[in-house]
């Protein structure tokens, strides 16, 4: 409740401090560890686990291509952002809040969708293999937005940091899950049972939903707004709080947030065809990639988040973008020496432990930018906007490679992290994050709710 004066400002020198004490007594490290779970699994089931099944189902490779659309799910998620922002679900929302209920609903229609999957036969109608895929895809982009409002809601800025480490974490662990846990089940026992076992891995995420305490904006009861009025509201409002915030800085946020992970996206598309012309087995990709890599990437996480609360946003923002676009260097190596499976282990622990490590700190950065009132819609744009440069150069990934070779095509991009660097030093220079107008005030004097 507003009294109408302003709390005394804390003095610049005092920063809050995260006890290791305060941590391991945080009910919500857990739930993000679980929630990260959750977002985790269904993205490689819908990429690269299904691309393996369509493959041994004798599916066209250009059938297979086309399929990859479906990620544009998760880059265009900041379009219906407004709507879960500022809509509450029938029924549900009374009950578990307006944040609870949309992640609910998503999660048991991302459950739904896998399961849709495990009952379907590629080589007999891969249309509605397609058709759950969609599905399967819009509910899990739209779990994302909801975790992601849900946690910077929850938590308060000193403490993200440990959050999204969690969170990455647990995103991690169902990657290894959904890339080699499914392929083993679908060797031994099926593609069938495999989709269904990741369809009841769901309840992990479920469960940690309903714990979760309620987070939601206050409303004022008995306002009318107009169809224009509501669209204002839910999506003029929130761009134009962050243009008024950052001003000119605005225009070089962006250009980092598109660029700081575009090294490991171009380079991603490639990776796969990469170690098998290399001569790997696909054992040997398995093993590496999706087993020991994932758990190096669980390290670089954890060492993200760490210093992020550490050092702080800024600096570790900073080398994170270099470390990881310089990691791409490996690979350059590694196409140059030929099958050398040390090499190879050395090149995944160095590029998955900075490509996370950068993960965590773009994450923090991008969670510091949206102001409370209106957190899906900034944050998910935001999010949208780091991965939609390297879905449309990452097409043209093969030609690249056909017109330079390996070694010059990895060398390349990690070029890109020279101008990434120059971007965080401005922005270091120009006081990003130091200091800024007071977020606006929304129509209905929106307030974050008391945790229940």
């Amino acid at each position: 409740m507003h009294t109408g004066t302003k709390a005394a400002p804390r003095p610049a020198s005092v920063r809050p401090r995260l006890r290791l004490r305060d941590v391991l007594e945080d009910a919500r490290i857990a739930l993000m560890l679980a929630l990260g779970f959750a977002c985790g699994l269904p993205i490689l089931l819908v990429f690269s686990t299904l691309s393996a099944w369509l493959a041994t189902a004798g599916i066209q490779r250009t059938s297979i291509g086309l399929l990859s659309y479906v990620s544009f799910a998760y880059s265009l998620k900041f379009l219906w952002a407004p709507v879960i922002d500022r809509a509450d679900l029938p029924f549900l929302s009374r009950r578990l809040g307006r944040r609870r209920s949309w992640m609910v609903l998503s999660q048991v229609v991302v459950a739904a969708g896998l399961l849709g999957m495990s009952q379907g036969d590629p080589a007999a109608s891969l249309s509605f293999m397609v058709i759950c895929a969609l599905v399967t895809a819009f509910a899990s982009a739209t779990q994302d937005i909801v975790v992601d409002s849900w946690r910077i809601d929850a938590a308060p800025t000193e403490r993200q940091g440990v959050m999204l480490a969690a969170y990455q974490l647990g995103y991690a662990i169902a990657r290894a899950f959904a890339g080699a846990g499914a392929l083993y089940i679908a060797q031994g026992a099926g593609w069938s049972l495999a989709y269904g076992a990741m369809a009841a891995l769901m309840l992990v995420g479920l469960t940690a939903a309903f714990l979760a305490p309620r987070q939601d904006p206050v409303t004022v009861e008995g306002e009318r707004r107009s169809l224009g009025t509501t669209l204002r509201v839910a999506v003029v409002d929130p761009f134009s709080d962050l243009v008024r915030r950052k001003g000119a800085r605005l225009v070089l946020i962006l250009a980092l947030i598109m660029l700081y992970r575009l090294p490991d996206i171009i380079s991603g598309v490639m990776a796969q065809p990469f170690y098998i012309e290399q001569g790997f087995t696909l054992t040997e990709i398995a093993n590496v990639t999706k087993v020991y890599g994932v758990i190096v990437g669980v390290v670089g996480a954890l060492a993200g988040g760490w210093a992020v609360i550490r050092f702080g946003l800024q600096a570790s923002l900073l080398f994170g973008g270099i470390v990881a676009a310089a990691s791409n260097l490996m690979f350059s190596w590694l196409a140059l020496s030929g099958h050398d499976t040390m090499l190879f282990v050395l090149s995944i622990s160095i590029d998955n432990f900075a490509g996370n490590f950068a993960g965590t700190a773009l994450i923090a950065y991008m969670s510091s930018l949206a102001s409370p009132a209106f957190v899906a819609t900034q944050y998910a744009l935001l999010s949208s906007l780091y991965a939609l440069p390297g879905k449309f150069v990452g097409g043209f990934s093969g030609f690249m490679v056909d017109a330079m070779g390996y070694p010059i095509f990895f060398a390349a991009s990690a070029g890109i992290g020279i101008p990434v660097a120059l971007l965080c030093l401005a922005l270091i220079a120009l006081k990003e994050g130091a200091a800024e107008p007071e977020p606006a005030p929304v129509p209905e004097a929106e307030a974050i709710a008391a945790k229940a």
